[in-house]
């Protein structure tokens, strides 16, 4: 399965569109713009799956860097602050990781 599979195209699109400059990345707003936050609870899961490139059941800051990169290839990489503004919002137990049920928290609040 795809992201693709997924989200919309044109939605991904947009989103990587609205996000090309660095130090623009609102990961709210990318959720809201591709389209992830009308998506079902078991939706995310699988989108987390597929964002989770070593299949550890957790994406870690080094693989956060990459976020973009996941939806295509040529986006480019967060900058260092956006990856750490977004872990920090996403690691609800602060174990410097964000699980498929963090991700579904920091989405749907």
């Amino acid at each position: 399965m795809s992201l693709t599979d997924i989200l919309s195209p044109s939605d991904i699109a947009a989103a990587l569109r609205d996000c090309q400059a660095p130090d623009s990345f609102s990961p709210k707003k990318f959720f809201q713009i591709s389209g992830m936050s009308k998506k079902s609870s078991s939706q995310i899961k699988e989108i987390f799956r597929i964002l989770d490139n070593d299949q550890s059941g957790f994406i870690e800051e080094d693989e956060l860097k990459y976020f973009l990169q996941r939806f295509e290839s040529g986006a480019r990489v967060l900058t260092t602050s956006e990856t750490k503004t977004f872990l920090a919002a996403a690691d609800h137990d602060g174990d410097g990781k964000i699980g498929a049920e963090g991700i579904n928290l920091f989405i749907y609040r």
